[in-house]
This record gives C-alpha cells, structure tokens and sequence, in this order.
C-alpha cells in the first residue's frame, strides 16, 4: 500500500490530499499540518471580522474528524515537519501535542506549506497590538482585540487587496482608519485611472490614505501605539500589517528543493519538483503564466487548489497537467468591485513587451435602466496583432464577472477584433447592447489602428 504524505493543510494541501485518495482509495494518505484547522475560507476573514455575531471558525469547512472519518485521510493537526531526507524518503515530524518528534517514511510527498505574511525588520514590529492577517488565528485574534478593548483608530500598512478588504471592514465596525502604502497610489500594480476611482471611494468612506510612504517604526504609547511613516507620527490602537507575502520555502529549499527565480519552488506542469517523487503546490510553489510564457508567484487560492489537485491525482500515479494560470484576480472595497486579468503596465515594462493600452468608460446596464453604475475599463493588447494581453476593471456593478470573460478571451488567445465580435447577453437589468466588455475591445480596437 503506498503511503502519500501531504505537507500542510488548506487550499492546496487538502486538495492533494483528497484527490489523492480518490485516485488511490488502498493509498495510505497522511497530512501533516502545524496548526490546527486545516480547511477553512481564509478570504471570508475580513467578512468574518466585520459581523460581531459570527465566531471566525465558522470559517472552517471541513474538520480533521471529517476528512479521517468521510474520506480516509489520516490528519495530523500540530504536526510540524521539520526536516525532509529526500534520499531516504523520510520526514522528521514534530507533534506538538505530545511534545515528541517522530520519523515517518513517505512513497510520494506532497509540500503545500503556502505562504508568510511578511513582517518587516522594523522597530516594533513585533509589540502587542501588531498584527497581519494571513491564517485563521490572526483572524481570531483581531477579532478577539477588537471585542475586548477599545480599540477605535486602526493603521493598516499596505494599500493591496488585504488592506482594501480590511479598510472596508474596520470602518463598518465604526473604527477610525488610516492606510499607508509605500506605492505611489492604492492598489499597486492597477492602472493609475483605476487607483484614482479607489482612492476617491476610501476618501469618501472616511479613510485617510496616506501613499509615497513606508511605515519606518512602530512605538508604544500608553495603552497604544505610535507610528512613524514619511516624517510623520500616527497614534494607533492597533496596527495591520498588509503588505503581501512570500512563499513558505525553507523546509523545502534545506531539504534540496530547487527555488525558481521568483523565490517559490520550481514545478513542472505536472507539480513535480526537482526531486524524485516530490510534488509542490499553492502558495509555495511558481505557477505558469500563459501569457508571459513564464514561471510567477501570483499566490491565490483558486491556483492552489488547482494545483494541490494535479499534485494529489499525479502522487497517486495519475498523469494530469497544470494548465497554467492568466493571473485572473478580484476584490471588493466599499461599493466597488476591482479585478484584473493578464498583464499590466509593470510585467510589460519588465518584459519588453509591444503593447497599446485604451481607457474606455461604459454603464454597467441598459440606459436610464435603475441601478446602473459607470465602468472603467483599461485593455493591453499586443501591436500588430492585436492579441489581447491584459485587462483591468473598476465599478459599482457586475465588474469581477465581465473580467471573467476577458481572462477566457486571454486563456483561448482571442484578439481584440474576436472580442468585439462575441456574442454576449442583453437585457436592460444586466448589460446594454454593448456590453461593456464588447466596448473596451472597440475602443482598444481603434487605439491599435491608429498606433499601427
């Protein structure tokens, strides 16, 4: 009987795990996972904090009980592994519980060990009332501070995806709320007409938003705390720090895992490693970009559960592939949906690539239809073929969906003229005519013409 071990839990974890023993039913399949909750909805988290009704573990999907008595997986929660002999096919494991080490065998090993908050070398850094929010015990833990002190001015450093959720979910709860991002504007990595439509919806929900700058140190005062960024001094009762994270590779790279440039593990189409009969997935591992044709680290929970299952099926002796990722991603803040798909102006200037751009603004629904909201849109596509390369989006209405049908239109290599032309749905509550992906590509289209 052949015995999977899967490292972590989550996402991709539980993925591989699950598929693994679906493909292999008389296949022993082991998780090891260092904390203790190993599926639960780590994107519901900001949602979660902001209902003072909910408990976080409502966010837990499947317990380990579960997963041992539905489906045959052998979890082990506070089960740390520590160090991987990849010649002898052994993992030194610790069990917190028992405060004892052990070492298990393994036929194929599974590493989804994700990703870290990162916390910068900073002073104060590390004081009482910092906080990041990656696991669901940061999100008790937040949610705990907030119950239990007075909490009212909050300092959220890192204008992503995190910081625009949290922002969102802190002054719901009626907290004051200042964001610092070292960036230029919000949202980095969006187009600056897109930032612009985000950063007068935070202004107008109340956030003070101050951009250009990095929080430099973080001090105790009384009872609070005390900011430094840019010059200037921020008093804070709490400080979240969202300013993204990096893979979880060490256990894997002392074990002889080879990294890839962006510093996650280096996989093939098939999850496997450099190393015999050893897969990776997730947020530890590169993925591949289909329109940059290269290896990044875009660390996502659709992606690494698309991957822990090609790992899982591929341990158990299948032979499935990894088809690639087009860096589809969304967020809510406020009253607005952002999302973006492929490339944007950094990965093009990075890369060298030949592109036109064009701003289009549309309504979201028929004319005078109840509900509509203004739409922007920017697309990247490639000179003289015009081949779609990247999409971002901004709006108050049905944005994340229509950037669907751009990641689809990126994924088949459609050009801005096979855009133009889909046939999309119309009715006055849903879409105009013209639907506001169908305009975008006519825009686009006219901005290639005249570029040549």
């Amino acid at each position: 009987m052949p015995r999977i071990v899967v490292i972590g839990g989550v996402a991709a974890g539980m993925s591989a795990a699950s598929q693994a023993k679906r493909r292999d039913t008389n296949a022993e399949v082991i998780a090891l996972e260092r904390g203790n909750d190993v599926s639960y909805g780590a994107c519901g988290m900001p949602y979660n904090i902001a209902d003072d009704g909910r408990d976080m573990h409502d966010l837990v999907v499947i317990t380990p009980e579960q997963f041992r008595h539905t489906r045959g997986i052998d979890v082990r929660v506070r089960h740390e592994v520590m160090a991987i002999d990849a010649h002898a096919q052994t993992l030194r494991v610790r069990d917190h519980a028992a405060a004892t080490d052990y070492e298990l065998t393994y036929d194929k090993l599974v590493i989804a060990t994700g990703a870290v908050a990162l916390r910068p070398a900073l002073p104060g850094i590390d004081l009482p009332g910092v906080f990041v929010l990656r696991e669901l015990t940061d999100g008790a833990a937040i949610k705990f501070t907030l119950e239990q002190t007075n909490a009212h001015r909050v300092l959220i450093a890192g204008g992503g995806y995190i910081g625009m959720e949290m922002a969102e979910t802190l002054r719901a709860r009626g907290l004051a709320v200042t964001l610092v991002e070292r960036a230029p504007q919000v949202v980095p990595g969006f187009e600056p007409v897109i930032a612009a439509v985000v950063r007068e919806t935070l202004q107008r929900q109340g956030v003070q938003l101050l951009t250009g700058v990095g929080i430099e140190a973080i001090e105790q005062e009384g009872a609070g705390l005390r900011v430094r960024a840019g010059g200037q001094t921020l008093a804070a009762d709490m400080v979240l720090l969202a300013m993204g994270v990096h893979p979880n590779v060490a256990l894997a790279q002392s074990a002889g895992v080879h990294l890839g440039a962006t510093g996650a593990i280096a996989v093939d189409d098939h999850q496997r490693t450099n190393l015999p009969n050893v897969y990776a997935a997730g947020d530890c591992a590169e993925a591949y970009h289909r329109v940059l044709q290269q290896p990044v680290f875009i660390p996502l929970g659709t992606t690494a559960n698309k991957q822990g299952k090609v790992a899982g099926a591929n341990a158990a002796g299948a032979d499935e592939r990894f088809k690639g990722i087009v860096g589809t991603a969304a967020f809510k803040v406020f009253d607005l949906e952002v999302a973006r798909t492929g490339v944007g102006a950094a990965e093009i200037e990075r890369h060298g690539l030949k592109v036109i751009s064009a701003v289009s603004h549309h309504s979201s629904r028929g004319h005078h239809y109840p509900g509509a909201a203004r739409l922007t849109t920017v697309l990247f596509a490639e000179r003289g073929s015009g081949r779609l390369l990247g999409a971002q989006m901004v709006g108050a209405d049905v944005v994340a969906k229509r950037m669907d049908v751009l990641a689809t239109a990126l994924h088949a290599g459609m050009t801005l003229a096979d855009i133009e032309a889909l046939d999309l749905s119309y009715a006055p509550p849903v879409a105009p005519v013209y639907d506001p992906v169908l305009i975008a590509a006519s825009v686009a289209r006219k901005a290639l013409g005249k570029a040549g």
